[in-house]
């Protein structure tokens, strides 16, 4: 196993959250307590302004590494498994994206989701259920209220990090 982490000095890492493995974390991104972030079989990387809330895990396998992209949120207590999150995307709580899974640019994975091995949806698509369907696009303005949310975490990640340090 290998131990590599890139973690950009502005970022927020919860005492709580464990890491372990090859991770890269851009600038203003946090991981909120317990969550769980392992890429041990391979690599993860996490974009910048993106959140990583409490009790995520994070996975890889050997053929499938993670990459979230810029300006996501990745719900309390989500899956990522072996997938890609393009940018602005939320992955809803408790919501489970599978190995060789494709959520692209500005897409919503509703709460309680499965989105299941290999899947691929068009951008802005509002994906829910078990197995996780697209069932609508969404109106231009769902784009800047993904980025207000996770605008907002980097403001409270500043006010944990200062308690923390």
């Amino acid at each position: 196993m290998f131990d590599e982490k890139k973690i950009n000095k502005s970022c927020y890492i919860s005492s709580r959250a464990y890491l372990s493995g090859k991770i890269t974390i851009g600038a203003l991104s946090s991981v909120w307590p317990f969550a769980s972030i392992r890429g041990d079989l391979n690599k993860i990387n996490i974009g910048k302004g993106t959140n990583i809330q409490d009790s995520c895990t994070l996975h890889v396998t050997k053929t499938h590494g993670v990459e979230i992209g810029d300006y996501c949120t990745i719900g309390h207590g989500a899956v990522v498994h072996g997938a890609m999150i393009e940018n602005n995307c939320i992955i809803g709580m408790n919501a489970t994206v599978l190995d060789g899974a494709l959520i692209r640019e500005g897409s919503i994975v509703g709460a309680n989701a499965l989105v299941t091995e290999k899947s691929s949806f068009s951008p802005y698509s509002l994906i829910v259920g078990v197995p996780a369907k697209a069932i609508k696009t969404l109106p231009p303005e769902t784009f800047d209220k993904i980025k207000v949310n996770a605008e907002t975490y980097i403001k409270l990640a500043k006010s944990y990090k200062t308690v923390e340090d």
